[in-house]
């Protein structure tokens, strides 16, 4: 019987090739794969060439147009944030009208959770309306019809993936519990959601092989807890002090991000990430997922 040659993976290009682009990077280089890394610095171009990653270093807020990057048939893995200003995100756009000399196969982008607003700690799937509160939630949902405007034009089938706060090793608060930066007491502290970084990956991957075309799905380990546990937990599972605790009618002491983050409540649905997508969390819990990242990285930890 005559053998059927194997059909060769598509490259891949990562737009925004930081943490979670360059976990992505070294699994997807691993298996053979010809990926492209968009970063903006010369750091993170040189940590891509040490990955056997091809970089390329733009400034897309300051280009006027993207350097040549082979964008027809591939892989594209949109990773990078909105500009830190505005309701708007001009970057995609700008990534978007550059792609019209060679279109990828598909898109899996990466959006937050913000987009739903403030839900009163209600459980929230994928059906509920988008109500963004802040400034970077609207900048978020921008990005996504913009993303499915292009995507009605070009043909060109788009996922998008909303996600909360995202852990993994070396991306612990550990700095925050040293600086004995104050948080909420629990009862004050409204729900939020995490995901680990190795099950965000693995969620992009099969997004980009059998997503729906033109769908969002919630990704979360679908164990909602609140801030103040999350701290807290970190804390005990490393030996550093559990930060002290204020009241709501204190919350102006908190930093502007973190103030942001306990203006809302919301438990993510992640069912149809793992009944459409068939996806099963390696780390389906906080505490799975925590042991995991001190096993993997002790001493940036901080716990040689």
């Amino acid at each position: 019987m005559k053998a059927v040659p194997m059909t060769p993976s598509p490259p891949v290009l990562i737009v925004g090739c930081g943490y979670v682009g360059q976990r992505l990077a070294r699994q997807l280089r691993a298996e053979g794969r010809d990926v492209t890394g968009l970063v903006r610095s010369a750091a993170s171009a040189a940590a891509l060439q040490a990955l056997g990653v091809t970089p390329v270093q733009v400034d897309l807020d300051a280009a006027t147009e993207l350097p040549a990057v082979p964008t027809a048939g591939v892989e594209l893995y949109y990773f990078a944030p909105p500009p830190a200003e505005g309701d708007t995100d001009p970057r995609l756009r700008r990534v978007l009208a550059a792609l019209t000399a060679g279109l990828p196969r598909r898109i899996v982008y990466i959006s937050t959770s913000g987009v739903y607003g403030d839900c009163a700690g209600a459980w929230v799937d994928e059906t509920c309306p988008l109500k963004p509160s802040t400034p970077r939630a609207r900048r978020r949902a921008d990005a996504e019809a913009t993303l499915r405007e292009w995507s009605a034009t070009s043909g060109v089938p788009v996922v998008v993936l909303r996600v909360p706060g995202i852990y993994g090793p070396g991306k612990l608060p550990l700095e925050r519990l040293r600086k004995g930066l104050p948080l909420l007491h629990e009862v004050d502290s409204p729900y939020t959601n995490r995901i680990q970084v190795d099950d965000l990956i693995a969620v992009c991957r099969t997004a980009m092989n059998r997503g729906m075309p033109g769908a969002a799905y919630n990704v979360s380990d679908g164990q909602p807890s609140n801030m103040t546990d999350y701290f807290n937990r970190i804390a005990d599972a490393t030996g550093l002090p559990r930060p002290p605790l204020i009241a709501r009618a204190d919350i102006d002491r908190l930093s502007p991000g973190m103030r942001a983050f306990m203006e809302e409540s919301k438990r993510l649905d992640n069912r149809r990430m793992r009944e459409e997508l068939g996806v099963e969390l390696r780390y389906p819990t906080l505490e799975v997922g925590l042991n995991a990242c001190l096993d993997a990285c002790p001493a940036e930890n901080g716990l040689d």
